[in-house]
């Protein structure tokens, strides 16, 4: 996790840019990643942690369809979520984790199920992750997961101006 989140944090120092996280599943534990590398006052706005659906909305601004619909473990929630977290925390990046850690499955999703996701000032992008292990190991790799993809859209994006 501390290498991902050093990668992330180092490309978004180089570039001036900032970043804000929603999370869910991941209880505040890519929050607690981040802030643990030297430097990154700089860069990490905040973040929220939405664990209970409802809190999905009200904070994230989650549409409440959109929940009602679909569950809180799904793409376009996690898509939300960071979208969420970019403009309620004024950052230019925003990274959310939405899914199942177990240890049981949750409204006929499977323990594994994760999804993470990027929003930047060019669009957002979600991964879809199906994860073995115990909780303790899936909420890891999900934090991970997410640090990852956000450093991969940070290489594939233009540097600002």
């Amino acid at each position: 996790m501390a290498v991902a989140a050093a990668a992330a944090v180092h490309a978004l120092v180089d570039r001036r840019q900032t970043l804000a996280t929603a999370e869910s599943l991941t209880g505040g534990l890519v929050a607690a990643t981040i802030v643990e590398i030297p430097g990154v006052s700089a860069v990490y706005r905040g973040g929220l942690v939405v664990y209970a659906t409802e809190l999905k909305a009200v904070l994230a601004g989650v549409p409440e369809d959109l929940l009602a619909r679909r569950g809180p473990v799904d793409r376009e929630v996690a898509a939300r979520l960071a979208e969420g977290a970019r403009d309620r925390c004024q950052a230019d990046w925003g990274l959310a984790t939405t899914g199942v850690a177990g240890p049981e499955p949750q409204d006929d999703k499977p323990v594994g199920l994760v999804y993470v996701a990027v929003a930047g000032p060019d669009g957002t992008q979600v991964r879809e992750l199906t994860l073995t292990g115990n909780r303790a190991a899936i909420r890891i790799e999900s934090v991970t997961a997410v640090l990852r993809l956000l450093t991969d859209v940070l290489r594939a994006a233009p540097a600002p101006v």
